[in-house]
């Protein structure tokens, strides 16, 4: 994203013509792709928010712990990175069933004090794995190595094999919460508890299913994400203000809503980065999710209760 704002710079000093097609091209497919893993942040943090009626901040520590396990399966236990990402998301449903049965539990449907337990369990869990790997960045090699190269556009492998795996991600999950029965109940207990349960369904059975998920789709993303980036205790903060934001404007325990949202946030965020700096487009994207409050308070696609 750098590179082409210096090329375009360079180009505009110099006097040369500028392709701005290609240029919005580029950013419109870099913009899909980090949406595509916004995206996947968003949705495991509305269906924990939908199921438990909690704002999990431990939710970026997740995504910390899924890009760990995809460094050490991958440089320590000689895993193909495609088993790695899958070895990562269920140590992490696992891993979040048990710590919602064994400490969330009396906190089910108790936002305030499930969000403060929540970020004391985000504290733990980063010290944790401080103490494990230290505070050093660490690198994992590349997933794919050379570039895709459509005429002008250069798109390098790793992304799109990166992309790839994590729109399978959600068309599986599309397709559980869609056809099987369990997902056909999580779903209804994200749409309305009340209704789900006059229904018949036990929501009590499906609170550590919902938050085994919700904080399994963010290690998938750490783990798509950990080759891209380096690896270190800290990684998760942006991501969870991201996906935060994302639900936010995609209306609260809506999974449409945080679908469209994470889209349309790599696509904004690629865009003003294009045509500004890093820091700038951090500035766009509150301004545009303040602006979008103001004029849609419950969110692009989220209930008008919520």
């Amino acid at each position: 994203m750098h590179r082409a704002q210096a090329r375009c710079a360079l180009w505009i000093t110099q006097g040369l013509n500028v392709d701005w097609g290609i240029l919005l091209v580029q950013a419109t497919i870099n913009g899909l792709i980090v949406g595509f893993l916004y995206l996947l942040m968003a949705v495991g943090f509305t269906l924990v928010f939908g199921v438990m009626r909690m704002v999990n901040f431990a939710h970026g520590e997740f995504y910390m712990l899924g890009a760990f396990a995809a460094y050490f399966f991958t440089t320590r236990l000689n895993v193909p990175f495609l088993a790695a990402v899958g070895l990562s998301f269920v140590s992490a449903v696992v891993v979040g069933g048990l710590l919602e049965w064994l400490i969330l539990k009396p906190f089910r449907r108790d936002e305030l004090n499930g969000m403060i337990v929540t970020i004391g369990m985000a504290m733990i869990l980063q010290n944790l794995a401080l103490m494990v790997f230290g505070p050093d960045p660490l690198s994992m090699p590349a997933v794919a190595e050379g570039t895709l190269s459509m005429g002008s556009l250069v798109i390098p492998n790793s992304r799109v094999y990166v992309v790839t795996f994590a729109l399978i991600v959600l068309a599986i999950l599309y397709a559980f919460l869609r056809y099987s029965r369990p997902g056909r109940a999580l779903r209804a207990v994200v749409e309305d508890f009340e209704i789900a349960a006059i229904q018949g369904i036990q929501a009590r059975i499906y609170y550590p299913l919902g938050f085994g998920l919700g904080v399994g789709l963010a290690a998938v993303a750490g783990a798509l994400m950990a080759p891209l980036f380096s690896v270190s205790p800290f990684v998760g903060s942006t991501p969870l203000l991201k996906a935060f934001i994302v639900v936010v404007l995609g209306g609260l325990g809506s999974i449409p809503g945080a679908a469209l949202a994470g889209l349309v946030l790599g696509l904004i965020e690629s865009y003003a980065s294009l045509f500004f700096s890093s820091s700038t487009a951090d500035m766009v994207i509150f301004a545009v999710v303040m602006v979008m409050l103001v004029l849609r308070p419950k969110g692009l696609l989220g209930k008008g209760e919520v």
